[in-house]
């Protein structure tokens, strides 16, 4: 009979689980981030779960369909924009989880409009939420006199619950209506002046290119965003966060090019997509859906002067972007060293 030598030597776990004495900092730090990534589930949950309970079906009902006919996420208003909610300590926790911080590259003078433009998108762009959704990273020290809306998806200002809290932290809808009316109402001047929006360029179709160590932005034939600041006279703001693209592995296209199809056709059908990715978990270093703890700079570029007009010329719609993505590659080529990033990224502008 044959004796394994390694029969009784117990295997070494590829799972590094988190030691029981974490600082209570950091286990905040993780409650919040956790809180943040699960926050439509959360709201949904408990939206479902008041459902269940007929003594508030008569507050639920009437409630469900304002949600659903409400102008708010794209009526320009802002009315239900706290500074209270975005201000609170939590958001600290949560910005220095990874840590973020935000970077200014010039000043931005508040008598004008802007359009912040968001690179990469990565998996769920924690830092955009982080840096223009919060006053963690100190938004509005950096940028006095101007107020900058994040921008997403409009269906996600019909789940209910979630809705108010997402209005609250200042999100509005990515809709042409809803920046229109962003960029020419309010502000100092009741046209926008001192008014600003921040879109996440890339998209859902950008999610999918979200792996460590790369940098591919679509952008080549991403030209609405020019236009907008065309027809309201905003001027363009590029935005580019080292480290967004390293918070989360996920399923490549080469490696699983049938699912990579079957993301793009859902992109296509539904307007989002599905990234298949993990990262870490709250109690251990390598499996779950938490991001990794790895540093997020996010770096605002110098203002791209756009010159208003209703009537859009295609020339000058090209001119801008070009100027637009020679920022960007500016941004890129000046702060790179400062965060030490590895020599071989190359920062790549596709479709």
């Amino acid at each position: 009979m044959t004796i394994d030598p390694n029969r009784n030597v117990p295997r070494q776990s590829s799972v590094h689980f988190a030691p029981i004495s974490v600082p209570l900092e950091r286990r905040l730090q993780t409650l919040m981030v956790l809180a943040h990534t699960l926050s439509i589930a959360l709201f949904l949950s408990i939206y479902f779960l008041l459902c269940s309970i007929p003594l508030f079906w008569p507050l639920l009902f009437p409630y469900t369909i304002y949600v659903l006919l409400s102008p708010a996420p794209h009526s320009g208003q802002l009315s239900h924009r706290s500074p209270l909610l975005r201000s609170l300590p939590i958001w600290s926790l949560f910005a220095s989880y990874f840590p973020a911080r935000l970077h200014r590259s010039a000043r931005l003078e508040p008598t004008r409009k802007y359009i912040f433009g968001y690179h990469p998108h990565g998996i769920i762009s924690h830092g955009a939420f982080a840096a223009f959704a919060t006053e963690a990273l100190g938004f509005s020290q950096l940028f006095p006199g101007i107020t900058n809306t994040l921008l997403t998806l409009d269906n996600n200002f019909r789940v209910p619950l979630y809705r108010d809290y997402a209005l609250a932290m200042g999100l509005a809808s990515v809709s042409r209506e809803s920046c229109e009316n962003i960029l020419r109402k309010g502000g100092t001047n009741s046209e926008g002046m001192g008014r600003a929006i921040t879109i996440v360029i890339g998209g859902a179709r950008e999610s999918l290119d979200a792996q460590p160590h790369t940098l591919r932005l679509v952008l080549k034939r991403r030209k609405g965003f020019v236009k907008l600041a065309i027809r309201t006279g905003a001027d363009l703001v590029p935005v580019l966060a080292f480290g967004e693209n390293d918070l989360y592995d996920q399923v490549t296209g080469e490696t699983h090019p049938m699912v990579h199809k079957f993301q793009l056709m859902v992109k296509r059908c539904m307007g989002f997509t599905i990234p298949l990715f993990h990262a870490r978990g709250v109690f251990n270093y390598d499996v779950g859906l938490m991001p990794y703890r790895k540093p997020l700079d996010i770096v605002t570029g110098r203002p791209v002067k756009v010159v208003q007009s209703q009537v859009v010329d295609e020339r000058y719609v090209d001119e801008v972007h070009g100027m637009y993505v020679r920022e960007l590659e500016r941004i890129w080529e000046e702060w790179r060293d400062r965060f030490d990033v590895d020599p071989r990224i190359r920062l790549e502008v596709v479709e």
